[in-house]
């Protein structure tokens, strides 16, 4: 088990956008940005995002999906944490502060959890976040609720990936955020219907993800790449999971069958896949109401609702209970989750 014990230290930073207030905490385990949405008197939700992106570019386009953002902010707190010098406005990491393993950030998940108080807390995490957290819920078990992951990384990087990574990793190091890198991380993250091609224009999404982009260090972001490719396979540790975990994987992902294998070695009790017709990795963005649905009904299972469906606020602690398969199945999802392949996995 995990420890990550000790004391922390915070700087608050007032945030300008949707009323959140950013903290910069230096821990144990270096030192980590946190941006808080919401009351600290409810449940907490924890999220870590993709390699390049941070909150406001991996999981803004799920909340301001008003009903998503509806769900989770009624029924959370929501604690964004950030890979280091990944924040916005962030400085640049000094070439001599070593490279971190992705224990050590899972470790600093924990810290987190120290600074605030919170004790067991449910976690949204997008591919090599979902990775982290993944890792974090095998280390401290009793502090996950349950696992909401997004095109999910679990395994060891294979050679082709290695490789690759290797390469765009030379050219972030000698050439910075240049259109190769660029070209590759939106690969990454979205399908070729919203990369646009000569006939049709880029999305917005993909658009406003490109802009973000050229704002990056990228020493910081080459930093959070080399500790990925450094992750080891999580095969065996999935297989001792005490939480439930709905996955979500774009058709298109080159993630799909990371996804799919993940899936397979959680415990089928408790495990669901949502497959998204369409869609690349970052379904956050791409199509976040696809995830509304299959987010509502997992939530059900630990006495969570929409506002609409309940007249007070929770505020105690989550109390999950098995979940009918019958609710993940697309027949009683209805029609709307009509372009959602869903794969449940779930017993009574």
């Amino acid at each position: 088990m995990g420890d990550s014990g000790g004391s922390v230290v915070s700087v608050d930073v007032e945030r300008i956008s949707f009323g959140g207030k950013e903290h910069h905490i230096q821990t144990n385990h270096g030192s980590v940005s946190v941006a808080v949405y919401g009351d600290h008197d409810k449940p907490a939700l924890i999220t870590y995002p993709d390699v390049a992106l941070n909150h406001m570019s991996c999981f803004q386009g799920l909340l301001f999906c008003p009903e998503a953002a509806s769900l989770l902010l009624h029924n959370f707190c929501i604690y964004h944490i950030s890979p280091p010098g990944h924040e916005l406005g962030a400085a640049p990491i000094s070439s001599n502060t070593p490279i971190p393993s992705v224990d050590y950030l899972a470790d600093q998940v924990a810290d987190v959890l120290d600074f605030f108080g919170l004790g067991s807390v449910m976690c949204l995490g997008a591919t090599a976040g979902a990775y982290i957290l993944t890792l974090f819920a095998a280390k401290y078990r009793e502090r996950v609720l349950g696992l909401i992951l997004v095109s999910p990384l679990c395994k060891a990087p294979t050679w082709a990936e290695w490789f690759y990574s290797k390469m765009e990793s030379n050219l972030l190091y000698y050439y910075g955020m240049c259109g190769l890198v660029k070209e590759s991380l939106l690969q990454r993250y979205f399908s070729k219907e919203v990369r646009g091609c000569s006939e049709l224009p880029e999305s917005d999404i993909v658009q406003a993800c490109r802009s973000f982009l050229d704002q990056r260090h990228n020493m910081n972001v080459w930093r959070f790449v080399q500790t990925i490719n450094g992750r080891y396979d999580l095969t065996e540790e999935l297989q001792q999971l005490q939480c439930r975990t709905l996955i979500f994987v774009g058709e298109n992902s080159e993630f799909h069958a990371e996804a799919v294998h993940m899936t397979s070695k959680l415990d089928r009790r408790y495990c669901a896949l949502v497959e998204v017709q369409g869609c690349g990795s970052l379904v956050t963005e791409e199509q976040p109401h696809a995830m509304l649905i299959p987010m509502e009904y997992f939530f059900m299972g630990y006495g969570l609702y929409r506002p609409s469906q309940l007249d007070s606020s929770p505020r105690s602690t989550l109390s999950p209970f098995c979940i009918s398969p019958e609710l993940l199945s697309p027949e009683s999802m209805g029609v709307k989750l009509k372009p959602i392949k869903t794969r449940a996995r779930l017993e009574v």
